[in-house]
């Protein structure tokens, strides 16, 4: 085993969920963390569980999150020898890693140029088609005419999809049914293209309609070896956005997954990539795959592999960030079980999911066997609107399919949100409908099945949820009593605490003896 490059103070360059899922993390290895938040952040779990805390001034992620300079200030600052991205923000951002690696900080994710190369989908198909991994029919290079992106069109085959090619999580996607909508289409898509990546490169792909969405998590450190850690069903989705993730996928066979998951070891030696990553496959309904795009950093979806597996991939991130060599072998990694992730966010289903941002008036997440909340929200915590409206990942996991769909039923008619709109219903509706429950569902379920109007119809005839409704109402009332009897002084019981008053009259007081 080499020497570790001991990291003993990490910067978590992040807020919300996944910044509290990594400090978690840290906490149990042993190694010291330093939160980030805005103005808008003020009341932010996260921040109180870290400790050290830095203030970003601002409230938009362009004046706190997204400012890679202040980060890097911060991190010296509190001298730290390590920094944590997270998922979103700078994660993916190869300047950033580049300007950690500058500063003699350690950043925790793959190199600079993988990021660069895999973070560009035409770099990174032209590296699995020197690799013999099969790849969706497109065009080889950036297209900015439309004469010329017409003649490929007509060469590909309608309908196509059109992609930012420097873009990712559905962004700048369109797809085209006819010639007519081709033009608007293109200049659409570029538009949002260099709106979101500030790059309006595009290019073509045959599309391949109502496809599984099949991603394998991968695991590589610095020495060459790799492992994959089987895959994830990513199927349900609403305009390219991830709603609800499964693993393993019900689509796949075992001789599958090994054929599939050797071809993702394989890309990731191909990229020369370390950390962990996730290459991501289109399958059709004749069992064909294809490679869509590698993505370099930790996905949302993360903790059904981690479920299933019985691997923290945070922890084995930074032990690969020290230099050490996996642990893991690839014969000895075992899939026990399914495990379902919910997306629980502040957004109204029945009005298009609009966001429905507020106070949580009342929050009572789900327990009992199997469940797992990655959250940082709680009652009294107001959603901020300058970022997204997450609340919460519902994770279940059970022997098989059918005991982690019983599981997570029962889970989402206990959850109790109150205050905002939520997801809930919708996912109620998911997780109860027969084509999810025999696993035949793919990325067009959605737009066949669910509209807001059918979920009106249908959420009173639902299992629970007139209980579900009865029983939140009782234990909010039952909370409110208690809590008035045992506030800590009458002048007490008036205020409305904020998370860190509440952390320094726990630590003053103790809540005297309670």
């Amino acid at each position: 085993m080499p020497r570790r490059k001991k990291i003993k103070r990490i910067l978590v360059a992040n807020r919300g969920e996944i910044a509290l899922r990594i400090i978690r993390t840290c906490k149990e290895m042993g190694i010291e963390t330093v939160s980030l938040y805005s103005s808008a952040d003020r009341n932010a779990f996260h921040i109180v569980q870290s400790e050290y805390a830095v203030h970003l001034p601002g409230r938009t992620s362009a004046e706190t999150y997204l400012q890679s300079g202040k980060i890097i200030d911060a991190a010296r600052e509190m001298k730290c020898n390590a920094i944590h991205p997270g998922y979103g923000f700078l994660a993916e951002n190869p300047d950033f890693a580049e300007a950690c690696m500058e500063a003699k900080i350690k950043f925790i994710g793959p190199s600079p140029a993988a990021i660069q190369d895999l973070g560009n989908k035409l770099v990174a198909k032209d590296i699995m088609i020197s690799e013999g991994i099969p790849t969706v029919p497109g065009s080889k290079s950036a297209i900015s005419s439309i004469e010329e992106a017409k003649n490929l069109m007509r060469e590909i085959g309608l309908p196509i999809i059109l992609k930012a090619a420097a873009g990712g999580g559905g962004r700048g996607m369109r797809v085209v049914n006819s010639e007519e909508d081709f033009e608007k289409s293109f200049r659409s898509c570029q538009n949002e293209a260099k709106g979101a990546f500030g790059s309006d490169e595009v290019f073509i792909e045959r599309y391949i309609e109502n496809p599984k969405h099949i991603e394998f998590q991968i695991l590589a450190d610095e020495h060459g070896n790799v492992v994959h850690l089987g895959e994830r069903d990513c199927s349900v989705q609403r305009r390219h956005q991830k709603l609800i993730e499964e693993a393993p996928s019900p689509a796949l066979t075992p001789a599958m997954r090994e054929e599939m998951g050797e071809l993702a070891r394989r890309a990731a030696r191909a990229a020369n990539y370390s950390n962990a990553g996730t290459v991501e496959f289109l399958l059709d309904h004749k069992g064909n795959y294809y490679f869509m795009e590698m993505n370099t950093r930790l996905q949302v979806e993360h903790p059904v592999t981690e479920e299933i597996t019985g691997v923290d991939l945070v922890r084995e991130q930074i032990l690969v960030a020290m230099g050490s060599k996996l642990e893991l072998k690839q014969e000895n990694i075992q899939i026990r079980g399914h495990s379902f992730e919910a997306r629980i966010n502040a957004e109204n289903p029945f009005r298009q999911f609009l966001p429905a941002l507020g106070k949580l008036n009342r929050y009572f997440p789900p327990l009992g066997r199997g469940i797992r909340i990655d959250g940082a929200a709680y009652e009294g915590y107001t959603i901020p609107m300058e970022y997204d409206s997450m609340i919460a990942k519902l994770i279940v996991t059970g022997r098989d399919r059918q005991d982690a769909l019983r599981i997570m039923r029962r889970a989402l008619n206990e959850y109790v949100v109150t205050g905002v709109k939520t997801t809930i219903p919708f996912h109620q509706f998911v997780f109860s409908h027969r084509e999810f429950i025999k696993g035949k569902h793919d990325t067009g379920f959605v737009e066949r099945y669910f509209s807001g109007d059918e979920l009106e119809n249908i959420t009173d005839d639902l299992p629970g949820t007139k209980e579900n409704l009865d029983a939140a109402v009782a234990a909010a009332l039952s909370y409110y009593l208690t809590k008035q009897k045992h506030s800590i002084g009458s002048e007490d019981s008036k205020k409305d605490f904020t998370a860190w008053e509440l952390l320094h009259r726990r630590e003053q007081s103790n809540y005297l003896g309670e």
